[in-house]
């Protein structure tokens, strides 16, 4: 073909388009990644212009033989891909024009980029949304794993990282859960926020080709057409979504991951990794770092900076479509990336964790614990208000710390120093393991709760 190394648009202009404008203009490097689904809704796009005898069924068939044929080439990675082509669309156009020739002019028929790279952007998130809720759903089933042998492993709940009350372990692994089954709700949601084609809207105004635009939607997946033509190829609220999503869940897993490290050092040593999970030192032969962890607490910055960066581009645009919107894409697919490696990170770094569950013991009963549970026992016992059980509560405290004992640790005698009508009884709220069963409101952090929780969970994942 005469034409087939020039831009579609080129006899509209006199001269060539400048070379640097070219190299920052080509998204080839970045958008080949939609490969997939721009040859999925091209065929899908052509069928229907052959269904409302738009075009004809002939043409029709080579289009879509030959974009199989294309789609089979970039599969076995014999595919060129071509910078003065700009884009995947127009890639996967020229090379269409090679295999079949002219009848390749009828599969643009009746659509814009605008609306074609849309269409694919969000069949893409689509995709990745699944993956990634696949991803999710295995870290939340080691978190299940590893709760479920630590029932009945008390460690301390913390509060402005001082020692607040008893907690179970598996109690503490589980709020992490609750958080990811979130994270799992709300790419869900987006799911069902992008469920509209917008393919047949075309540059802006929709088209006077008689198209069926509910064929096209059923066809890719999608449970209806979009309503406004404007809005269809200027939204990218499903990739914004996408981007919050992915950073509130990697957050979720910094969190995590900051906890891991802290209790993990020399200065708590509550949990511990193997070795699979750790890195040495270049210089201390001693070490063993939590790299892993650390790495799944740092990649949190990129999402971040990926969604800040899309609201940015969008901010500041009229309607409807401009070239500022090309880069959404590097946007998503770095973001993309980057959750789905810190998930992977995440589901063997849970694996891989120890529960030290003499120094969780320890640690639990010191920094008085359980003085909240004395308080609770005056209340439901002697018929003290609250605020009176707290100040004896108190002054207990005061008395054990000033003579360096655990409250487990003091006697009856002692206790009724200021509370009179004691009897032995009141001794076993000192217990840590008997303050965490205590705790059988629902939702709390109880052995039989806690359970009872895991039955749950199994059964929703």
């Amino acid at each position: 073909m005469k034409n087939k190394n020039k831009t579609v648009w080129s006899n509209r202009f006199k001269s060539k388009t400048s070379q640097s404008f070219q190299k920052i203009g080509s998204s080839i490097h970045i958008d080949k990644r939609l490969y997939e689904q721009d040859i999925a809704a091209s065929i899908v796009h052509t069928q229907m212009l052959s269904k409302q005898k738009i075009i004809k069924s002939e043409d029709a068939n080579k289009i879509i033989n030959g974009l199989k044929k294309i789609k089979v080439k970039i599969d076995k990675g014999n595919f060129e891909f071509k910078e003065k082509f700009e884009d995947i669309h127009l890639n996967i156009e020229k090379a269409l024009f090679d295999i079949i020739g002219p009848s390749a002019g009828y599969m643009h028929t009746a659509r814009s980029r605008n609306d074609q790279v849309v269409t694919d952007f969000k069949l893409w998130i689509k995709d990745a949304s699944k993956e990634i809720l696949k991803d999710i759903s295995l870290v939340m089933k080691n978190l299940l794993k590893k709760a479920e042998k630590n029932t009945d492993t008390v460690m301390p709940g913390l509060t402005h990282l001082k020692n607040a009350q008893p907690i179970s372990f598996a109690h503490y692994l589980l709020s992490y859960f609750e958080m990811l089954k979130r994270d799992k709700k709300r790419f869900e949601n987006n799911l069902n926020l992008l469920d509209e084609c917008p393919l047949g809207s075309a540059a802006l105004s929709g088209t006077s080709y008689k198209i069926d635009r509910t064929y096209t939607a059923k066809k890719l997946g999608f449970k209806k057409p979009t309503d406004n033509s404007i809005d269809s190829v200027s939204d990218r609220d499903f990739a914004i979504d996408f981007l919050y999503a992915s950073a509130v869940c990697a957050m979720h897993l910094s969190r995590l991951a900051e906890d891991f490290i802290i209790y993990n050092s020399d200065a708590f040593k509550l949990i511990s990794f193997k070795d699979s999970m750790l890195t040495g030192s270049s210089i201390m032969p001693q070490k063993k770092n939590p790299d892993p962890a650390e790495l799944i607490r740092g990649k949190v910055g990129i999402n971040y900076g990926k969604l800040n960066a899309i609201l940015t581009i969008m901010k500041g645009l009229p309607m409807s479509y401009f070239k500022d919107m090309q880069d959404d894409k590097e946007l998503v697919f770095s973001g993309f990336d980057t959750l789905k490696d810190t998930l992977t990170m995440s589901a063997e770094l849970i694996n891989s964790v120890y529960a030290n569950k003499s120094n969780m013991l320890f640690m639990a009963n010191q920094g008085h614990t359980t003085a909240t549970d004395f308080a609770d026992y005056l209340v439901k016992n002697k018929n003290l208000s609250f605020r009176e059980s707290y100040s004896i509560s108190a002054k207990l405290v005061n008395f054990a710390e000033k003579n360096e004992k655990l409250l487990s640790e003091l006697s009856l005698e002692e206790v009724k120093k200021f509370y009179k009508n004691l009897d032995k009884s009141v001794l076993k709220v000192f217990d840590v393991k008997n303050s965490m069963n205590m705790k059988k409101s629902h939702g709390g952090t109880s052995i039989i709760n806690v359970k009872s929780m895991i039955k749950k969970y199994k059964k929703e994942i």
